[in-house]
């Protein structure tokens, strides 16, 4: 069974059963590629990299645009206009995923692992990230004035 949506240009796509185990990343549609995403909102979460490892150290602050109740962007379609540092995730670019979290779709499937089966494309629910505890919706917050991104610097 397939499922059809349509993309951006309101073209139908059809979403292949089985895409992410079926066929290589860079044969994705679009609609499969925003498909791997699991809500978890981690990649919205404010990140600091040290200078001197190049390591990627998560702080509990969210993108402004991120609404924390829902792990969900709040315009989506106008991120990159509005916040020009959100970064685009794209199969071109599949190099760069390693500051993404280990359970991101994008980055289990740029190295060469299978989805968990909490991920809701396995499960059938987009609830389960959250149900799981993956998702930022139980300590995710937005920046205040004056906040020290340091002090809130957390293991995922």
């Amino acid at each position: 069974m397939s499922i059809s949506t349509q993309d951006e240009s309101n073209i139908t796509v059809e979403i292949r059963p089985e895409f992410w185990r079926r066929y290589a990343i860079d044969q994705l549609n679009h609609a499969e590629w925003e498909a791997l995403c699991d809500g978890c909102g981690q990649c919205c979460l404010i990140k600091l990299e040290d200078e001197d490892t190049g390591q990627i150290h998560y702080t509990a602050l969210a993108c402004s645009l991120l609404d924390v109740e829902t792990c969900r962007c709040k315009d989506y379609e106008q991120r990159h206009k509005m916040i020009p540092q959100c970064i685009k995730l794209n199969p071109e670019r599949i190099h760069e995923f390693g500051f993404l979290p280990g359970t991101c779709a994008y980055r289990l499937l740029s190295e060469g692992k299978a989805l968990p089966q909490w991920h809701p494309l396995r499960s059938g629910s987009s609830e389960s990230v959250h149900d799981q505890g993956i998702s930022v919706k139980r300590f995710a917050k937005h920046a205040e004035s004056g906040d020290v991104l340091e002090h809130h610097l957390i293991d995922l």
